[in-house]
C-alpha cells in the first residue's frame, strides 16, 4: 500500500493501460482521478476494474482542449487538495497509411491528441506541482518513439515529441520536486494493437509479424506496462527523471 493516501490522476483512463494503472494504484491504496472523453466509457471501465465509492472521481474532458485540461486539474485539487502522480496516458494511433499516402487531418489528430495532450497535461499539473513542492509525472510515449514504423508516420512522430517534451521538462523541474518521465510500450494486448492489426487487411498476420519481432515472442499485457508506471510514481524511483522506459519484451534491444 505504498501509494496510500496519494493522489493520481490517469488521463485515458478508460483505455487498456489506464484501467489496469487505475486497478493497480487502486490496490496499492490511491485515490483516482480518472479522465476520458465520455462519461460512459468511463463508468464502463469503473465496473470492470471494480473500483469502489470513495476510491475515485471520474472527469470528462478531451486532453487536446486547454479548458479541458484546467478542468481535470482543477477538480483534482477542488476534490483532494493535491496531485501527487498524473499519468498522461490519452493517446491514439491515427490511421494505417505511408507518408505519401497520409492525409493532413490524420496527422493534426493524431499531434493533437498525442502531444498537445500531453503539453497540456504537464503545463497544468507542473503549476500545481511546483506550490506542493512535489510531484510525479509519467507520459506514453511509445517504442515507435524510438525507432521507426512503417505506415504510421504520424504516430512516430508524435511520440518522438513526447520523449522530446518528457526530457525537457524533466530538465527544467529537477530540482524542484519533480520528477518527469515516460514510458515506451511495445506491442500490448489492447485496442491499439487490435485496431492496427485489423487496418493490415491479414490481421492473423500481422499479429505473427509484430510477434516476431520481439525477443519475448509474445505482446505484452496491460498489467505489465501498469507495474512500470506505479514504480515511477512511487518514491521506489527518487532519483530517476528525464528517462524513456522501454516496456518492450526486448524489441528495442536487438
Amino acid at each position: 500500500m505504498e501509494m496510500q493516501n496519494k493522489v493520481v490522476v490517469i488521463t485515458g483512463a478508460a483505455g487498456y493501460i489506464g484501467k489496469a494503472s487505475a486497478k493497480l494504484f487502486a490496490k496499492e491504496g490511491a485515490n483516482l482521478v480518472l479522465v476520458d472523453k465520455k462519461k460512459e466509457i468511463l463508468d464502463e471501465a469503473i465496473n470492470e476494474i471494480g473500483l469502489k465509492d470513495g476510491q475515485f472521481i471520474i472527469v470528462e474532458a478531451d486532453v487536446t482542449k486547454e479548458e479541458d485540461v484546467k478542468k481535470y486539474v482543477s477538480k483534482t485539487i477542488q476534490q483532494y487538495g493535491k496531485i501527487d502522480a498524473l499519468f498522461n496516458n490519452a493517446g491514439i494511433e491515427g490511421n494505417v497509411a505511408y507518408v505519401l499516402e497520409d492525409t493532413v487531418d490524420n496527422y493534426e489528430k493524431v499531434m493533437s491528441v498525442n502531444v498537445t495532450g500531453v503539453f497540456l497535461g504537464l503545463k497544468y499539473a507542473i503549476k500545481e506541482m511546483l506550490k506542493q513542492g512535489f510531484g510525479s509525472i509519467i507520459n506514453t510515449a511509445s517504442d515507435a518513439g524510438i525507432s521507426s514504423a512503417q505506415g504510421l508516420g504520424a504516430y512516430v512522430a508524435s511520440k518522438h515529441a513526447v520523449i522530446g517534451l518528457t526530457k525537457t521538462a524533466a530538465s527544467e523541474c529537477a530540482d524542484k520536486g519533480i520528477r518527469i518521465n515516460s514510458i515506451c510500450p511495445s506491442s500490448i494486448n489492447s485496442r491499439l494493437m487490435n485496431s492496427l492489426e485489423k487496418g493490415s487487411g491479414d490481421p492473423t498476420k500481422a499479429r505473427t509479424e509484430y510477434t516476431e519481432k520481439i525477443p519475448m515472442k509474445r505482446y505484452g499485457e496491460p498489467s505489465e506496462v501498469a507495474e512500470v508506471v506505479l514504480f515511477l510514481a512511487s518514491p521506489r524511483s527518487s532519483f530517476v527523471t528525464g528517462s524513456a522506459y522501454y516496456v518492450d519484451g526486448g524489441r528495442l534491444a536487438k
